[in-house]
């Protein structure tokens, strides 16, 4: 009996000592948690809902407008006439909501393109107030990094967020995420930087860093802050039937982006005029390289900066100055960053040899899958410069076949061609059913079909997808 409770006695005090350490391991993992508040509170009244609205209408409806129509209709014994309605249907307006956050105490606003693309009007609403707020101005937008610039006049000094290091992040470390999904003003979430140099296939920039903080439709624009209030990313992206995963921007590359917008409201990339891709074990090893890095040229565009300099296909660049390049994407990356003009010294690796180039870059900004410049087409008012489509531009855009047509590569905001939803890149194939090749020809149909009816009937390709679109011409301008 005595051994019984000397036993019993030893296994109490052996429990009591197991849930003490339980309890103070428990304690100092509580305590390792980081406290969001005070940054919360810092950052938060530095993050904006912005609400847009345009008018939009129905492309059915506008199509009785387009002349040729008829004809088109009837060809196939369809009475035209009795297709159309009795009275039109009016113009309605189409609205959405995003978030954004003040870069500067006199008003400047970063936030996502596409939140702000192809608005009439632009709403920011601060510290999740309700109402009308105050209205912004588009400074610029550059859809290829998808980062805009907004402006505000206010008398009010503005409480600010500051761009950190997004190179300098490490994964695993604590970020916050602030925004206005699904309208719910002022959400915060938390979560860690998940990952870097993430490609999601969206443009020729990606390096979106990865987030389990819970990102929603309607955060886009907003910040992804670090524990020092920081913005390290700006949250644009998230995957389909996924939960915990969302995308933002890195600092680096949208501080970068956001200073030229401001000075000069658009943003100008040095351009190479090549086509690249990745190298694997088997083209290392065919190529006399070290290792499977660096991006292997395929082609080289006839008269651009590549050919002028000497570059050929099956060409390895390794550098790009002191950047070391090692994959294709970077190599976009690393050009894109430089200057139109300036004159990189480029490592290649050809025939097994490392050997140097200087090449005179071209500027980016007004190559839209390699286009050289641009003819404007001004007089009919449709606000969209364009040129012939060449057989690089399809190859970079990715249409195949014998595809021939106007290459629109800038569209003017505010514009007819705006309001419709045009965009840089769009092929114009036809219009009111009649093949165009040149400027001349668009400018004639716009001159005389244009001018009569008020609006005109677009073939359009998007990168292989093809279909008519509606511009109304007495869209203000």
């Amino acid at each position: 009996m005595c051994m019984m409770n000397v036993m019993n006695g030893f296994l109490k005090k052996t429990a009591l000592a197991v849930t003490g350490m339980v309890f103070l391991a428990t304690s100092a993992a509580a305590a390792e948690l980081p406290n969001f508040v005070p940054l919360v509170k810092k950052a938060g009244p530095a993050v904006v809902n912005i609400s847009t609205e345009r008018e939009v209408s129905s492309p059915v409806m506008d199509m009785f407008d387009i002349p040729g129509m008829e004809r088109f209709f009837e060809q196939f014994g369809v009475p035209f006439g009795r297709m159309q309605p009795e009275r039109r249907a009016p113009k309605r307006k189409s609205t959405s909501l995003g978030t954004g956050f003040i870069i500067s105490s006199d008003g400047y606003i970063v936030t996502n393109s596409h939140v702000v693309e192809n608005a009439d009007k632009v709403m920011i609403n601060f510290d999740g107030a309700k109402g009308s707020g105050i209205k912004a101005r588009i400074v610029g937008t550059d859809s290829e990094t998808d980062l805009a610039l907004l402006k505000v006049d206010t008398d009010k000094e503005l409480p600010v967020l500051k761009f950190g290091n997004s190179d300098a992040a490490e994964v695993g470390e604590w970020v916050i995420a602030i925004g206005n999904p699904f309208g719910h003003s002022g959400t915060v979430t938390a979560g860690i930087l998940s990952a870097k140099g993430r490609d999601l296939h969206s443009g020729p920039f990606d390096s979106f860093l990865q987030t389990d903080a819970s990102i929603n439709p309607g955060n886009s624009g907003g910040p992804l802050l670090n524990m020092a209030g920081e913005v390290i990313g700006i949250n644009t992206a998230i995957r389909a039937n996924a939960q915990g995963i969302g995308f933002a921007i890195p600092s680096n590359m949208a501080s970068q982006i956001i200073e030229e917008l401001r000075e000069s409201k658009n943003v100008s990339r040095g351009w190479l005029g090549v086509t690249v891709q990745n190298v694997d074990e088997n083209m290392a090893k065919a190529l006399g390289l070290k290792d499977a890095k660096g991006a292997l040229i395929g082609s080289v565009m006839p008269d651009e900066p590549a050919a002028k300099a000497g570059l050929r296909a099956g060409d390895v660049v390794i550098a790009v100055g002191d950047v070391r390049i090692g994959d294709a994407s970077e190599l976009t990356r690393a050009v894109a960053r430089l200057k139109p003009n300036s004159k990189p010294e480029l490592t290649i690796v050809r025939d097994g040899e490392e050997m140097k180039l200087k090449v005179k870059l071209g500027e980016r900004s007004s190559h839209v899958g390699g286009a050289a410049k641009a003819e404007q087409s001004e007089s009919d008012g449709l606000g969209v410069a364009i040129k012939p489509l060449t057989p690089e531009d399809a190859r970079a855009l990715r249409i195949k076949g014998d595809v021939k047509g106007l290459l629109i590569v800038e569209v003017k905001g505010d514009s007819p061609a705006a309001e419709a939803g045009l965009r840089s890149g769009d092929v114009i194939l036809s219009a009111n059913l009649k093949p165009v090749t040149t400027p001349d020809q668009l400018g004639d149909i716009l001159k005389n079909e244009g001018k009569k009816r008020g609006a005109i009937m677009l073939q359009i390709n998007r990168r292989g997808d093809t279909f008519f679109l509606t511009v109304d011409l007495a869209a203000k301008k």
